[in-house]
């Protein structure tokens, strides 16, 4: 296999997964939390989280590494940096906006901490959007280049 492709299809596999699950949170996950009763809200909200960290930990994980790597293999590139930076700022928005907001949701729920919820999350899906074209570019890239 050639050098850097691995990294590149993992981190091809690794954006689109993430760019696939953020549009279904976006359009109906985070909007189908204000339906679901306070009653249940809190204990709903505590699950939500812990298995939400099973179906994204590994991913994100695997795409900051790998894009790191591709920076690592050619440092030289700006799309690479493009592509490092814009996990950075997922990572960044997801550590420092959307966890704290699901943490003030896990003491009950709170319509504005919803709807700040729902509004800033749109980052983190165009962020991923954005990604996905530059990871599909950069394997026609390579592609292009064999």
């Amino acid at each position: 296999m050639e050098t850097g492709l691995l990294p590149l299809l993992i981190n091809a596999a690794a954006t689109l997964y993430m760019t696939g699950l953020i549009w279904f949170v976006q359009l109906v996950h985070y909007p189908l939390m204000g339906q679901v009763g306070a009653g249940s809200y809190r204990q709903y909200q505590l699950a939500h989280q812990n298995l939400t960290s099973l179906a994204v930990g590994p991913a994100m994980l695997a795409e900051l590494l790998s894009a790191v790597a591709l920076v690592a293999i050619d440092s030289k590139d700006p799309w690479r940096w493009a592509g490092l930076v814009a996990v950075g700022a997922l990572w960044a928005s997801t550590a420092f906006i959307q966890m704290p907001l699901h943490a003030t949701l896990a003491g009950g729920f709170d319509a504005d901490a919803h709807a700040r919820l729902v509004a800033s999350n749109w980052v983190r899906t165009v962020i991923w959007s954005a990604r996905s074209a530059l990871v599909l570019w950069l394997i026609v890239r390579a592609w292009q280049s064999r």
